[in-house]
């Protein structure tokens, strides 16, 4: 079964650059995004790298922890970060997964379960479905997952907008409109009634029509 939002992310052990962890554990309270490449030394994903390394504080800010996954050891993750380093100007500083037996990439639905072998002798469009950003809540939940082709690098400025909406509706019985950033006005569900949004904000709110409310965050 593919793996859905909502669904509790399959929990796994393995070993990563920063030594070996339990992967529910490891999110211990926090958001995580798992994100996944489909092999070490690559363009596109070098260049992604460098970005979410940059951006790490962003995501510290929101209470975020950043873990890659990528069909390599460990080993050729430690050398690709110097590249990395090197190239893009910040370095990861978040855990890389080894994933040589192809168990995690299986296990979370972005290589068909009867793939045989491990990465020796695969090549990166073998892996090219390995291109999935997961996030995942402090109840363990996925709350969205995006996946990119090979040719095009993710945007992480987007992440981050997601993020900030998923925080927020969290916290707050609201949605999102289309293009939103932190500070516009959000919407009521058409699951909150009238009377139950007037408890909620009592400022009142800007009615388009019955199931189009906008309203400014409490």
């Amino acid at each position: 079964m593919a793996l859905q939002i909502g669904d509790i992310a399959p929990d796994f052990e393995a070993d990563t650059t920063h030594g070996p962890i339990r992967f529910h554990k490891w999110i211990e309270g926090s958001w995580v995004i798992l994100f996944s490449h489909p092999k070490d030394f690559t363009p596109v994903c070098t260049t992604e790298l460098g970005a979410l390394a940059r951006l790490q504080p962003e995501f510290a800010k929101r209470n975020v922890k950043l873990i890659e996954l990528s069909i390599d050891s460990v080993r050729d993750h430690l050398l690709w970060s110097k590249d990395i380093a090197d190239t893009q100007g910040y370095f990861p500083e978040f855990p890389m997964i080894g994933d040589t037996d192809l168990k995690i990439a299986k296990l979370y639905g972005m290589l068909p379960a009867r793939t045989t072998g491990g990465a020796a002798g695969r090549t990166v469009d073998d892996n090219a479905t390995v291109r999935n950003v997961f996030v995942i809540g402090p109840d363990r939940r996925i709350k969205l997952i995006l996946i990119y082709p090979m040719s095009v690098g993710r945007s992480f400025s987007e992440v981050l907008r997601v993020l900030d909406s998923l925080q927020m509706t969290a916290k707050y019985n609201l949605a999102t409109p289309a293009d939103w950033i932190p500070g516009q006005d959000a919407l009521i569900p058409s699951s909150v009634s009238d009377a139950e949004a007037t408890a909620a904000y009592p400022k009142g709110w800007n009615t388009l029509n019955p199931y189009l409310r906008f309203v400014r965050l409490p």
